[in-house]
């Protein structure tokens, strides 16, 4: 792996250097998980073009541009950020040849342009164009194979920024040689990746802890060694599953007060309504309380809700990701990280 910590800051010497960033976050909690990376390349870089997307637009779609983003990023490093809302790449090429030093840009949403999401070589060249070395610091993207991600670090030296160094640090740390015992949460609405997760770690987890709508999906998996469902519920419509109960709250309390290392991706309940949030809240109280366990935290969806309760400062480790937080623990190679090596 090619990090960029590795590098000098002479190496930077009239470089301009094109950014991938991932700005698909309800609020701008992974952008400033970025400002050490953005922020280094300022000062050492000769300009800094940043690349991101949000959503899953079909086409341009007003409510998924960046040009707010633009403005949230110029507040967060003190600079004007000239965002760039179409993709004619010679004009945008001759706008920052002839920029001063410590320019920043942010092109549009790259979803609106066709072939992002297909990996296109012909896209990936033609971002390439625009700078002469890449800094990816987007993990929660990384297990896309997009033409930002991937097939754009064919065509430019290319390395892993400070916040995706540290994820794959801290993942690997509880991947790999937890201090147990080793808890595992999930909950949310799919199962997709969690299987996968429990498969890898029920070697090293004393338990996995689930709740959200995922217990419906393991209900008839009750078979599965180490995974604890909660023992009673809050029902919403249809007698679906919306919440943990009183007693699984308890239980799952008590079983979270003896880890040692805590990994937890997914609500256990409908935190979009107050009435079936309070077994997410207590989950989040018990794992920011235990002070002896090493505590990592991810899916945009949990991170909001910790963020809500103030409570996000108390994890040790906050992943920027979800699904790749998942595929990461799941042991499987994320096409953005393997293209960096």
């Amino acid at each position: 792996m090619r990090y960029l910590s590795s590098l000098k800051p002479e190496d930077f010497k009239n470089k301009i250097c094109l950014l991938r960033l991932d700005f698909n976050a309800e609020d701008n909690w992974r952008l400033k998980a970025s400002l050490p990376t953005i922020n280094f390349l300022l000062k050492n870089s000769q300009a800094v073009v940043i690349l991101s997307h949000r959503g899953r637009p079909k086409g341009f779609e007003k409510a998924l541009s960046l040009r707010g983003v633009s403005k949230e990023l110029s507040r967060e490093i003190g600079r004007p950020v000239v965002f760039i809302p179409h993709f004619r790449f010679k004009e945008i090429k001759d706008l920052i040849s002839a920029s001063p030093k410590g320019a920043v840009f942010l092109l549009e949403n790259l979803r609106f342009i066709e072939g992002e999401a297909e990996n296109n070589p012909a896209l990936a060249e033609h971002l390439a164009s625009l700078g002469d070395i890449y800094v990816n610091d987007a993990f929660a993207v990384s297990h896309r194979a997009n033409a930002s991600v991937v097939a754009v670090t064919k065509y430019l030296p290319s390395y892993a920024g400070f916040g995706m160094e540290k994820e794959i640090t801290h993942l690997s740390r509880v991947m790999r040689k937890p201090a147990k015992p080793l808890m595992v949460v999930l909950g949310g609405l799919k199962i997709e990746g969690k299987l996968d997760v429990y498969k890898n770690l029920r070697g090293k987890a004393s338990a996995f802890l689930v709740g959200g709508a995922l217990t419906e999906d393991l209900m008839p998996k009750l078979q599965l060694p180490k995974i604890l469902l909660p023992i009673d519920f809050k029902l919403g419509p249809k007698r679906s599953i919306r919440d943990i109960g009183p007693k699984a709250i308890k239980e799952f309390k008590k079983e979270i007060s003896k880890a040692k290392t805590i990994i937890w991706n997914g609500p256990v309940g409908d935190v979009s309504q107050k009435k079936f949030s309070a077994g997410t809240r207590a989950i989040a109280e018990a794992i920011s309380g235990n002070k002896k366990a090493f505590k990592v935290v991810g899916g945009g969806e949990t991170v909001m809700f910790l963020k809500k309760l103030k409570l996000d400062k108390k994890i040790d480790f906050v992943s920027t990701g979800g699904g790749a937080m998942l595929e990461f623990l799941a042991g499987k190679k994320l096409p953005g990280i393997a293209a960096l090596q």
